[in-house]
C-alpha cells in the first residue's frame, strides 16, 4: 500500500511521503538501468507481507485451516481439505474452530481493519460499524451459513455438533415523529458482563433455542451439557442513577420514552436469575443455583458429570468479596463446598476467586486455590493527608519495583488446597504462603502433589537470576511434605505417574532420579564420559541442561537429551542408560529433538514411532528422523534439507495426518500437508509479489580469528549479485545466529534490528558472524569475532572494504558502541538500546520486570562474572564510555524513554559524550515505546532513518534534513526531517 500526503500538508512534513519518494525513486533507477531487473524493495510494501497465523486440522484429518496474515490490514481465512479438492475463503475470517465430530467448522467475521483503526484513532464511533459475524461452513455439503452481531461463541471442545453464541444488543433506530427531536441521554455502553440473549443452536437439525439475560455459558468438553449464567437486566450501578435526570426541565417532554423503556425493561427482566444447565440431550433447562450474584471459573470434570463454579453475593462496589466455592453433580442444585469456615481451612485464609478448581482425571478429588483473606483499602482517609511513598528493605525477598510490577499478580496469588470428594467435609491445604509452586500428579489421580521452593534463598536472585530451590512430595490426604531435594541449583520434575523425581544438579552438570516410595536417590548419568550440561554454554554461570525429552509409559525410565542424541535412563531397575538414537546424533553433528504431537499424551509405549527433528549444527539442514525407545539401530532419516520449520509439525487428533511450515531464506515460509512426512503438499501460497522483487541468498561464512578459534556466519547477497562489482555491507550481530541461515526474513519495518532483505534487496551485503565468549572480557570476544570476521569478507574482491557499517540492537548495541571506541575499521555504526557505561547500570533496574541489573553482570549476559567492587578494572575496560574520545566512527543510538530492560540514560551518557566531544552522533527516542519498538509507526520511522544513515555513508547518497540539523522541538510533530538536501554531515 502506497500512502499519499494530504493536499493541505508541504511534502517535507508528512513521513509518508518519503517512502513514496524513496521507493518510487529507487524503482525508477532500476527499470533505467535494466528493463528486465527485479525492482529493489521499498517501504509501501511491508504492510502486505505476510505469514500463517493459526493452523489446525479437523479431528479426523480430512480439513485443515489456516489464516493468512498481512502485516497490517484484514486476515484471511482458509479451509480446505487436505487433498486441496475443496477450498473455502472467509476475509476477516476469526478464531475459527471444527467441531468435535469434523462434521463443521465455525469462526467470527471482524469488522474490517480500516473501521477498526477508525474507531481506535476516534474517527468513527463504534456503534457506527458492522459488530462481528458468525459462520458456520458444513464440511459435509459446502453449505455457509453466515449470522450478524454476534458477541461471542464456543463449541465443546472434543464431542458433538452443537453451537452456542451471544448475540450484540440490537440498535433500536425507530424513531416516531413525536419522539424526533427529543435529545436524550447518550446510551451507554454495556458493560463487559451486560446481560445479553444467549442461542443454542444444534449445527445438524437446525434447531435453536433462545435463553435471556445471559452474561456467561459453557460446554462440557463431550457436548453434554450447556451452562450459563443469567443477571437482572434492570441492575444498575449508584452512579449510573445520576444520569437519570441530566437536563432539568426535559423530564416531562422524556416521560413517554421513559415509560415505554421501562415497560419493555421490566418485560426483559423477568427471572429467575441464577445458573442453569441445559441437558442438551433432553434440551431440558435446570435450575442450578437461584439469586443474584457474581458466578465465575466454571469447572467439568472429565466425564462432563461434575461441575463446581465460584461464586459471590456481595455487593458489586464491595472492595474485598466473600467467595464460595459450589458443587453439583448436576442432577440436582448447587451447595457450598467450600468457605472459609470449612475444615482445615487456615485462620485467616479464604477461597480464592483467581483460581479455577480443577477435578482430577478420574474425578474423585477437587483442587482449588486458597489465599490469605485480603486487606481491604481505606477509603475514608484523605489523600493530601498522607505521603505516598515505597520503603525499600535490605532484607525484603523482592526490591519494591519487583513487587510494584508483579503487585496485580501477587494480589490474585493463590496456594493449592483439596477436597475429597467422597467426604467433602474438609479441605487439606497443599501448598502455604512460601511455596512458588504446585503441581498435580497423575492428572491429579495420584495421592500426592510436587511443590517447590525458593523461600529464604530469594534475596540472591538479585545477582544470582538462577537461583536455587527446594522440592517437595505433599501427600494430598494429610498435606504432610516430604523434602526430595534442598537448596538445587537447576531443576526437577516429577514423573508423569508420581513414582520418582528426576532433577538436573547445574553445579555438577549431573543428572538424578528420587524414587518416591523408598526415598532413595541415584546418580542417572554415573559413569557415562559425555555431557548432558550445554556444551556451548558461555556465561559465567553453570551451564543449563538439554533438558529432559520425555517419559515411557508407568515411569519405567525416562528420556534425556545430550547436545546431541537422546538417552534411555531406567527409574524402577539398575539397567545400563543406552542412546535411543545410538549415537548417531553426535557422530553426524546432528540434534535431535523428540516432537510431541499429542497434548494430552504423557508417556510413550517404549515400541512405538517417534517422531524426531532433526538440525544439522555444521550444514544448518534440518528435517524429520524416526525411532523407538527400544530401537538399538540408528534413527531411521525422512528427510533433511536447507529449509526451517521442520519443527512446527502438528498432527490430527484421529489419523495419521501431519502439517507444518517450511521456508527458506529464498522460499516464504507456507503450510505443507503430509502422510509419510517425506512427500508433502503445499498447502498456502502466500507472498506472491516476492518474485517481482531483487531478493537475496544466504550462504555459510567459516573463518579462524586471530587467536585460532574457529567461527561461522552468514553472508546474505542480492539476488543479483555480480562478482565483479564492489557491494557496501552491513554486518549485524547478536550472539550466534548462524542457525537462521535457512530462516524465512519477511521485509518488515524494524524494531531496531536490521532489516536483512530489505538492504539486501537494496544492494547491500549483510553479514551475521557468530561470537563466543570468554568471562570477562565481552568487547574483546566482539573484536575477535566480528572483526575478524570482516576482515575475512574484506579479502573478496567484490567487498567494498571502505564502505562497511555495523548495526546491533540491546546487546548487540552495546557491541556496536565498544567496537568503535577501539576500531576505525567501520564507515558507520547503529546502536540500539546500548549500555555504555557498565558501572552505572550494574546497579540500574530493568523496569518492565522490576528486577535488578546486576545478574546480566555477574551471571549472564554481560559476562563480567565478578561484582562491581572485585572486578572494577573489567567494569570500566568493558565500558565504552570511557573510551568515547578514540571514536572515529559516526553513529546513531537509540534509547527510548520507555525502555523496561536497559535505561534509557545509557543512550544519554554515551551520546553526551560524543557531543562533548564534537563527534557525529545522533540519538532517537522514541516517546513512549520500549526497549524493541513496539509501535508499528516507530518502525516505519526507524526503517526510513537506517536506509537513509547507511545509504549517507555506504553509497555517497544525500544526507536528510535529520542527519545535517536534526529536528528541533519546535518542529516536534510537524516535520520528521526526512528530506534529502545538497549538504554534507559536518
Amino acid at each position: 500500500m502506497k500512502l499519499t500526503p494530504t493536499t493541505k500538508q508541504s511534502k517535507r512534513s508528512n513521513p509518508s511521503y518519503f517512502w513514496k519518494q524513496l521507493g518510487l525513486g529507487l524503482f525508477v533507477f532500476g527499470t533505467l538501468t535494466a528493463q528486465a531487473q527485479k525492482k529493489p524493495l521499498d517501504h509501501s510494501v511491508y504492510d502486505g507481507w505476510q505469514s500463517i497465523g493459526a493452523k489446525a486440522f479437523s479431528n479426523n484429518g480430512e480439513w485443515v485451516l489456516y489464516q493468512v496474515n498481512p502485516q497490517e490490514g484484514d486476515k484471511t481465512l482458509y479451509i480446505e481439505t487436505a487433498k486441496k479438492t475443496k477450498q473455502l475463503v472467509v476475509p476477516r475470517g476469526e478464531k475459527p474452530v471444527f467441531t468435535g465430530t469434523s462434521n463443521y467448522s465455525v469462526f467470527s467475521i471482524r469488522p474490517t481493519y480500516a473501521d477498526l483503526k477508525a474507531v481506535r484513532i476516534k474517527k468513527k464511533k463504534e456503534d457506527e460499524i458492522a459488530k462481528d459475524s458468525l459462520g458456520i461452513y458444513n464440511l459435509k455439503t459446502g453449505a455457509l451459513v453466515k449470522k450478524s452481531d454476534i458477541k461471542s461463541f464456543k463449541v465443546p471442545e472434543k464431542k458433538g455438533d452443537f453451537l452456542a453464541y451471544l448475540l450484540e444488543p440490537v440498535k433500536d433506530t425507530a424513531k416516531s415523529k413525536d419522539k424526533k427531536d427529543v435529545k436524550k441521554p447518550a446510551a451507554k455502553k454495556p458493560g463487559k458482563d451486560a446481560p445479553l440473549e444467549l442461542v443454542l443452536e444444534n449445527l445438524v437439525t437446525g434447531e435453536k433455542i433462545s435463553y435471556k439475560n445471559v452474561t456467561d455459558y459453557y460446554f462440557d468438553d463431550n457436548g453434554q451439557y450447556l451452562v450459563f449464567v443469567t443477571k437482572d437486566p434492570t441492575e444498575k450501578k449508584k452512579e449510573d442513577k445520576k444520569d437519570d435526570k441530566k437536563e432539568e426541565g426535559k423530564v416531562e417532554e422524556t416521560k413517554e420514552v421513559a415509560t415505554e423503556e421501562k415497560t419493555k425493561e421490566e418485560e426483559k427482566a423477568k427471572g429467575p436469575f441464577g445458573v442453569f444447565v441445559v441437558d442438551l440431550k433432553t434440551k431440558a433447562v435446570k435450575t442450578i443455583l437461584e439469586g443474584s450474584g457474581k458466578y465465575s471459573q466454571f469447572s467439568f470434570d472429565d466425564s462432563g458429570k461434575q461441575l463446581v463454579f465460584m461464586g459471590t453475593n456481595d455487593d458489586e462496589k464491595a472492595l474485598v468479596k466473600k467467595y464460595e466455592l459450589y458443587y453439583t453433580n448436576l442432577t440436582t442444585g448447587a451447595t457450598v463446598l467450600a468457605s472459609n469456615t470449612i475444615k482445615g481451612m487456615p485462620k485467616d485464609w479464604v477461597v480464592s476467586e483467581n483460581n479455577k478448581p480443577r477435578f482430577s482425571k478420574n474425578g474423585g478429588r477437587l483442587y482449588l486455590g486458597i489465599a490469605p483473606q485480603p486487606v481491604a483499602k481505606d477509603t475514608t482517609l484523605i489523600a493530601e493527608d498522607h505521603a505516598v511513598v515505597d520503603v525499600w528493605h535490605y532484607s525484603e525477598d523482592y526490591i519494591q519495583p519487583q513487587q510494584l510490577v508483579n503487585l496485580d499478580k501477587e494480589l490474585k496469588r493463590s496456594f493449592l488446597a483439596t477436597i475429597n470428594l467422597k467426604d467433602k467435609s474438609k479441605l487439606v491445604p497443599l501448598a502455604n504462603d512460601n511455596v512458588n509452586g504446585s503441581q498435580l500428579v497423575d492428572e491429579g489421580n495420584a495421592n500426592i502433589v510436587f511443590n517447590s521452593s525458593d523461600y529464604g534463598r530469594r534475596v540472591e536472585r538479585q545477582w544470582d537470576i538462577s537461583g536455587v530451590s527446594s522440592y517437595y512430595i505433599v501427600d494430598v490426604n494429610t498435606g504432610k511434605e516430604v523434602e526430595v531435594v534442598a537448596n538445587l541449583a537447576g531443576s526437577a520434575r516429577i514423573s508423569p505417574k508420581g513414582t520418582a523425581v528426576v532433577y538436573y544438579n547445574s553445579e555438577e552438570g549431573n543428572w538424578y532420579a528420587y524414587d518416591v516410595k523408598t526415598k532413595i536417590t541415584k546418580q542417572l548419568n554415573k559413569g557415562l564420559n559425555v555431557s548432558f550440561a550445554d556444551e556451548t554454554f558461555d556465561m559465567p554461570d553453570n551451564a543449563s541442561a538439554y533438558g529432559i525429552q520425555a517419559w515411557t509409559d508407568n515411569d519405567e525410565s525416562v528420556l534425556i537429551r545430550d547436545r546431541f542424541d537422546i538417552w534411555e535412563f531406567y527409574l524402577k531397575s539398575n539397567k545400563a542408560p543406552r542412546m535411543i538414537t545410538n549415537g548417531y546424533g553426535r557422530q553426524n553433528n546432528i540434534a535431535f529433538d523428540i516432537l510431541k504431537l499429542d497434548d494430552e499424551k504423557r508417556s510413550f509405549s517404549r515400541s512405538e514411532q517417534l517422531v524426531l527433528a532433526a538440525f544439522n549444527e555444521t550444514t544448518k539442514d534440518a528435517g524429520f528422523y524416526t525411532t523407538e525407545v527400544s530401537s538399538t539401530k540408528a534413527p531411521k532419516e525422512v528427510l533433511m534439507n536447507a529449509y526451517n520449520g521442520y519443527s512446527s509439525l502438528f498432527k490430527a487428533k484421529e489419523a495419521n495426518v501431519y502439517g507444518y511450515v517450511k521456508g527458506s531464506f529464498v522460499e516464504p515460509t507456507n503450510l505443507f500437508v503430509t502422510e509419510d512426512l517425506a512427500k508433502a503438499t503445499q498447502i498456502s501460497d502466500i507472498n506472491k509479489q516476492q518474485k517481482d522483487y531483487n531478493w537475496g541468498t544466504s550462504e555459510l561464512v567459516h573463518w579462524t580469528t586471530p587467536k585460532g578459534y574457529t567461527s561461522t556466519g552468514v553472508l546474505y547477497k542480492p539476488e543479483d549479485f555480480d562478482a565483479t562489482n564492489k557491494y557496501p555491507m552491513i554486518v549485524y550481530f547478536y550472539e550466534k545466529v548462524s542457525e537462521n541461515l535457512n530462516r524465512y526474513e519477511s521485509p518488515a519495518p524494524t524494531p531496531s534490528r536490521l532489516n536483512i532483505p530489505f538492504f539486501v534487496s537494496n544492494g547491500y551485503l549483510v553479514f551475521t558472524p557468530d561470537i563466543s565468549y570468554v568471562d570477562g572480557q565481552p568487547g574483546k570476544s566482539a573484536e575477535e569475532y566480528i572483526n575478524s570476521g570482516v576482515e575475512h569478507l574484506k579479502k573478496n574482491s567484490w567487498v567494498n572494504g571502505s564502505k562497511i557499517a555495523i548495526q546491533g540492537q540491546s546487546w548487540g548495541g552495546y557491541q556496536v558502541a565498544h567496537l568503535i571506541t577501539v576500531t576505525d575499521m567501520y564507515a558507520a555504526a547503529w546502536s540500539g538500546a546500548p549500555v555504555s557505561n557498565m558501572t552505572s547500570a550494574y546497579g540500574g533496574i530493568r523496569w518492565q520486570s522490576g528486577m535488578s541489573r546486576q545478574f546480566q553482570y555477574e551471571k549472564t549476559q554481560s559476562r563480567i562474572g565478578k561484582t562491581l567492587w572485585d572486578g572494577y578494572d573489567l567494569y570500566v575496560e568493558n565500558s565504552p564510555l570511557f573510551k568515547m574520545p578514540n571514536v572515529k566512527t559516526p553513529v546513531v543510538i537509540m534509547a527510548n524513554d520507555n525502555d523496561g530492560a536497559v535505561p534509557w540514560y545509557q543512550g544519554i551518557e554515551m551520546f553526551m559524550a560524543l557531543r562533548r566531544l564534537g563527534k557525529p552522533a545522533w540519538m532517537l527516542n522514541y516517546n513512549g515505546d520500549e526497549h524493541n519498538l513496539m509501535k508499528r509507526q516507530n518502525r516505519k520511522d526507524i526503517q526510513i532513518r537506517q536506509q537513509q544513515f547507511f545509504d549517507y555513508y555506504l553509497k555517497d547518497g544525500k544526507a536528510p534534513v535529520w542527519m545535517v540539523k536534526g529536528v528541533p522541538a519546535t518542529m516536534k510533530g510537524k516535520d520528521w526531517g526526512f528530506d534529502l538536501t545538497d549538504e554534507q554531515v559536518k
